[in-house]
């Protein structure tokens, strides 16, 4: 069968022998968008070490440039950024296309409501099925204007607020990206800007926030996190040195747990506790999962580790942990399908509103692979076979990075390839993902389809 000439599509086969070697993994996406937006917004020039240059931070880089911050690229995940201070982005002279990156748009969309200009926004066309206005309905209370497309979709237009009002807002549900977009726009408001997440999300901004030099305030309720924030701070210019991404080490450790004689090294891996849910899920499924040299790097916990392959069990992942895995699921759904019993992933109703319908992908990638799967409201169950996966499917990664290499994990510990219909799009995240496995796998294990 022809493919267009767009796609590219990709196939995964069990390696000759396990996966080895120590290997580092690309920096962490949610960081390397924050370090891009702060700097500009620091007064002084930052120095960014590590920055992850998938597609996705790249357009967030070019929209920084575009609000007038100037962005250098140095060296290999070596960048520099001279910001303009709170408040002092400019107008940009042209529509702001933010690719295929959910996070650099919602984000953004919070870093414009605060500023007194006019913007428009655009994305892919997955990113243009993306619902905005969890986002653009709370940032509305600032006095900045949104229009979109139905449904709250891109393009979307804003006009940031003449004088940003401090938003006093509590998320309907658990998202790190509507948190951090709410906190972005308090920059440029007077007052204190209050915060409310029903659970606890990954809160990079709120640690950068304080390495820059603002005023942050966090306190446990009974149900759920006060976030509060000082408006007009003057951030200054601090060095960032971003660590590797959990959610792309995960695609690594996986594959070693999966595949017969595998010991795998990720080094420098973000261990932020509100990330690394994953990690703990594995561990209780009784993944052979070390870390060593943990260490403190740029406000961010970060250290070595080491997956080695063995027999995992099922288990039952509460929906508490969702905020702290939810790129992961499709991950630990090839996991699960390789463990003993059924595993039942409970609360991911989040999953609905990624790249794709992230949760009625998952399962459809386990059944094209001989894997019985099924939903229950916003649970996700898996059937696992306690050992080889049948595979020999090809997955509709419906322009999903996290589909396509889930997939391509799932047919490195299969007893038949597996193929996805289009790998294009893991350059938005894990650039050098194929070759990376490949050299763990000691030969091409990963290639055309």
């Amino acid at each position: 069968m022809a493919h267009p000439a767009a796609l590219q599509p990709l196939r995964a086969a069990a390696p000759a022998h396990g996966l080895s070697g120590r290997h580092p993994v690309p920096g962490d996406k949610s960081i390397s968008h924050r370090a891009l937006m702060f700097g500009a917004l620091a007064v002084g020039t930052t120095e960014i070490t590590g920055l992850l240059e998938g597609e996705d931070v790249l357009r967030t880089a070019g929209a920084m440039r575009a609000l007038g911050a100037e962005v250098e690229h140095l060296a290999p995940g070596s960048w520099r950024v001279a910001g303009r201070g709170v408040g002092g982005l400019v107008e940009p002279a042209d529509v702001l296309d933010m690719g295929n990156s959910g996070t650099a748009a919602r984000l953004l969309c919070g870093l414009l409501a605060g500023h007194p200009i006019f913007a428009v926004m655009t994305g892919d066309a997955s990113l243009r099925k993306r619902p905005m206005k969890r986002v653009t309905e709370p940032l509305s209370a600032t006095g900045a204007s949104f229009w979109t497309r139905e449904g709250g979709r891109l393009p979307l237009a804003v006009r940031g607020a003449t004088e940003a009002l401090p938003l006093d807002y509590t998320l309907p549900v658990a998202s790190a990206q509507v948190k951090s977009a709410c906190l972005l726009a308090g920059l440029c408001a007077r007052g204190t800007t209050r915060v409310i997440e029903p659970e606890r999300t990954r809160d990079h901004t709120e640690n950068m926030l304080r390495h820059f030099g603002a005023t942050v305030r966090v306190e446990d309720l009974t149900q759920g996190r006060l976030i509060e924030l000082e408006g007009q701070p003057e951030l200054t210019a601090a060095p960032i040195l971003v660590p590797g991404d959990p959610s792309s080490a995960a695609f690594l450790l996986v594959a070693a747990l999966l595949v017969p004689g595998s010991r795998v090294t990720v080094e420098n891996v973000g261990l932020n506790p509100l990330r690394t849910g994953l990690f703990t899920t594995l561990r209780e499924m009784g993944a052979r999962l070390v870390v060593e040299n943990a260490r403190v790097a740029g406000g961010e916990p970060v250290g070595d580790i080491t997956a080695e392959y063995g027999p995992l069990h099922a288990v039952e992942v509460p929906p508490g942990r969702a905020p702290s895995m939810i790129d992961e699921y499709p991950i630990l759904a090839v996991a699960a399908a390789a463990a003993e019993g059924e595993t039942r992933m409970r609360g991911l109703a989040e999953l609905r509103v990624k790249e794709s319908d992230r949760l009625a992908a998952t399962a459809a990638l386990l059944a094209a692979n001989g894997i019985a799967a099924r939903i229950e409201g916003d649970d996700l169950l898996v059937q696992g076979t306690g050992g080889a996966i049948p595979g020999g499917g090809t997955v509709a990664t419906h322009m999903d990075h996290r589909l396509a290499m889930s997939a391509l994990v799932m047919g490195l510990a299969a007893r038949s390839p597996v193929a996805v219909d289009d790998a294009a799009f893991i350059e938005t995240s894990f650039p050098g993902f194929s070759a990376l496995m490949n050299r763990a796998a000691g030969g091409a294990a990963i290639g055309p389809a």
